[in-house]
Formats: structure tokens, sequence, C-alpha cells
């Protein structure tokens, strides 16, 4: 479901809130040591990246009529969110320089069917223009596709209604829309998380705190879908439970968190599953400490995978755990496209980041998917080609296989197997210093189960390429 353009100040309030839940809801992004054999997932042109048409991607046809395409060049347009951010991340521009630093590595090689990659068009939507900007890229008219990172999607409908393929930063609900693509597949709010619940195995959890902001319902079944996952595998994980349960935080914690962390602390808590940005993360792994337990509370941070911000906070996240939804920087770059992405960041003078990696993977999937086309491409083949071939697409291993052919539709609780993702995968590193480290092994930073069951089973160590 996309927001609808129409909204009060008030509802764009809790549009926002909405976007920092379903942030921390992807809470399928966990990872943790096992004794379980390491296994690495390894696929051909057809599979892990996505699969070419043809084995000589330099091949040139003419081709006229196709917005973008002239006979040098594949132009892409990209809107999203910089100016009136609230949360005072670097989104857009983050996420521009992983676009350009992929069609830089790309280009390199020559790029695809005799053209340059190029980045045409960069639209800001300070944060409440989205729609406004998507329709001047239609208007213009003169990019094939279309990169999108906004807090507030507004105008993902008019971009997919009119065809235009559209990759996107999948932390907004969307669902059997086969025009866009995001660097992670349909994801379902409310199932129970295998992941989080190893996290508090592996933390040794005994009681464990739910916390979520009370801005829409959203974050109420974000904080739901936790809670039931540690009543669910209760008796697989040591018998940890949910011993405080608060879903109708403020947002941002604008009034601090001082009575519910004593609430945590009567309770005997030692373990914390939240909903919150990274913001109210620092709020209140501040109070804890101000009371007196930090020591002995460990916190599962959603949103926090920002190198400076945790540096920039001594050791108050100290053995903390951040979950990734992509391959960690600090894990094996050996044979994936880690490698390629750290060295043309470098390239590129920019710095290393959670949007540029989701730039990069967004931009793998256009590529791949113009691939799949084949030479004498248009829009509505590469999304047709797209959603047949990429069946098992990773970015070259910087994301767990994405089916979709599939995967446009969220899974459910009970039926887990036809839209959810096989494996099912999580990473996560570690506070360690200040820095991160891999949970687990550097080589194998996915902690995998099988997709088809919600059964509990000790996950897999796995690397994808």
């Amino acid at each position: 479901m996309l927001i609808d353009r129409k909204r009060t100040g008030r509802t764009l309030v809790a549009a926002i809130g909405l976007v920092l839940v379903l942030l921390a809801a992807a809470c399928g992004n966990s990872d943790g040591k096992s004794s379980a054999t390491p296994t690495t997932a390894t696929a051909g042109a057809s599979g892990a990246s996505g699969g070419a048409a043809s084995s000589d991607l330099s091949e040139h046809v003419a081709i006229s009529g196709v917005p973008g395409v002239t006979d040098t060049e594949i132009r892409f347009s990209a809107v999203g969110t910089d100016q009136g951010n609230p949360l005072g991340t670097c989104i857009l521009p983050c996420f521009v320089d992983g676009v350009k630093a992929y069609f830089d590595f790309r280009n390199s090689e020559g790029g695809i069917w005799g053209r340059q990659l190029v980045l045409s068009e960069v639209l800001d939507d300070e944060l409440a223009n989205n729609q406004a900007k998507s329709l001047e890229i239609l208007s213009n008219d003169d990019t094939f596709a279309t990169f999108s990172a906004p807090l507030v999607p507004a105008g993902w409908n008019d971009l997919a209604n009119a065809g235009v393929p559209l990759y996107t930063l999948a932390i907004h609900p969307v669902q059997g829309q086969p025009q866009i693509f995001g660097n992670a597949p349909a994801h379902c709010y409310d199932c129970t998380s295998r992941p989080a619940a190893y996290l508090a195995q592996q933390a040794g959890a005994t009681k464990v705190a739910v916390l979520g902001y009370g801005v829409s319902e959203n974050s109420k079944l974000c904080a739901e879908a936790y809670k039931a996952s540690i009543e669910k595998y209760t008796s697989d994980i040591g018998g940890a439970t949910v011993a405080y349960y608060n879903d109708s935080l403020a947002f941002g914690l604008s009034n601090g968190v001082g009575p519910e962390v004593t609430a945590m602390k009567d309770a005997g808590v030692d373990f914390v599953l939240s909903c919150l940005d990274l913001n109210g993360m620092k709020t209140l792994a501040q109070e804890l400490q101000r009371q007196g337990i930090r020591d002995k509370v460990k916190l599962v941070h959603p949103n926090s995978y920002d190198q400076d911000f945790v540096k920039g906070s001594g050791d108050l996240f100290e053995g903390d755990y951040v979950t990734v939804g992509f391959r960690p920087f600090e894990s094996d770059a050996t044979g994936n496209q880690l490698a390629d992405f750290q060295e043309w960041m470098q390239k590129s003078g920019k710095p290393l980041s959670e949007h540029a990696m989701i730039g990069w993977i967004n931009a793998d999937l256009a590529y791949q998917g113009l691939a799949a086309a084949g030479p004498e491409f248009d829009r509505q083949k590469v999304i047709d080609a797209s959603n047949q071939q990429l069946t098992a697409f990773t970015a070259g291993g910087l994301v767990p296989p994405i089916d979709w052919s599939r995967q446009h539709s969220a899974p459910t609780e009970a039926d887990p197997a036809t839209h959810g993702s096989d494996p099912e995968c999580a990473a996560a590193v570690v506070v360690r210093g200040g820095a991160f480290q891999t949970l687990g092994d550097p080589s194998t930073p996915w902690a995998c189960w099988p997709g088809t069951t919600r059964d509990w089973s000790q996950p897999t160590p796995t690397n994808f390429q």
C-alpha cells in the first residue's frame, strides 16, 4: 500500500514514523554464530546476479522511441529526500553516490548494449513533494527508468502506472506491483522472525523488552511481531520471555524514556528489541546508562549501521547488535561485489554508507534487467525480463537470493513458502571498541533458515556470490 499524496501535517509526521517502523520491522536482518556447517551459494549468469540474455553485452542495436535511450547512452533519473529530512541522515545524496559508483563500474567495462549508463536527472522531493517530482520525471519523459529513495513515496504509483521501471529503497510496503523493484523483496511486517529470536538466544537473554512508536498501526504490527517471535520460540532459545512491552512511545522519544526504563529495570530486562530510529536508540541507551543498567542490557539496533554515529557515541553501544540489510562492509569481500563497491566508492571519493550500498544494489537490478531483456530492449521488456529471469538475484552476493517472479508480494505467517525467501537469511554486526564486527565468520556473514517453514532450527552460516 502506497502512502496517499493528500495528508495533513499530522499524518505526514505519522508517515515519517511509519518509515522508521518499517526500517525496524525488517527484523530478518540478524546474524549469529552457529555450529552448523557453513555453505556457499553460487549461481551463474542466470542466477545470483540476474542473468544476461546474451553473452556479448556490447552488441548494439539501433533503438528509437524509447525514452532516455540514445545511440550512446541509457539515461536514468533519481528522486528522493534530501532537504527537509527530519531524521538527519543522508538519504538521497548517499543513495545517488551508490548508483553513480555502480554506473562508473559498469561503464569501465563498456557499459551495456553498446551504451553508457548515465544518471542524468536527480530531483530532491524535500520530503513532501515526492509525487510532484515524480510527475515532473514523467512530464520530461527523457529518462528510461527511475531510482527512488524517499521518506514519503507518494509518486511511486504514478511512475509504476506509467510503465516506468522503478528501483527503490525497500522500506515502504509495496504489494503486487511488477514495475517496482526494491533492494529487498516485499516483506511481511507482522510475521514472526527467527532471526530476532536467534539474537536473543545469542545474547543469553532471559527478560526481553519490546519497544515501538505509537504513530501508526504499522508500529504496532512491528512490535507485535517481535513479541510473537519471542513467545513462539521461547523454548528453543533458552526460555527468554517478554517482560516489558510498549508500542505507544512518542515519536523520537521527545519526552525522554525515563519511566519506561525504570519499568524495564524493575522487570529485570536484559535484552531489547525495538522499532526505533538511531536517535531514539541513543536516547534509550543514555537513559539505561543514567539508571545504572546499560552494561546489563543488550540492545538490537535496527537503524544504527552508521560507523560515524557509533564511533561518536564512545562506548555507549558496546556489545550491542546492529542489524544490516545487506552484506556487511566488515565481511569478506572475496568473490562478491562488495570488493567492487568498495573500489568504486573509493574512486568516486565518496564514503561507504548504507544508502550508497542500497543505490548500488538498485543499480545492479537495473543493469541485470537490461541484460536479461536483450539488445532490443524497452521499458516493458526490462520489466518482464526482470520478473521472469531474475529468480535468484543477489547483486553479486550483496543480498540473499530474491526471486522476482514471486516476491513482489509478501509472505504470510501461515504461508512462508509462496512468496517468502528461500532460504530466509539475515546479517548483523556487533559493536566492539566503537567499531563494527561481523557476528560470526566474515566469510559466511549470512545466517540462513529453510524458507518453506517457520519451524525453529539453528541457522546455517552462508555465503552468496
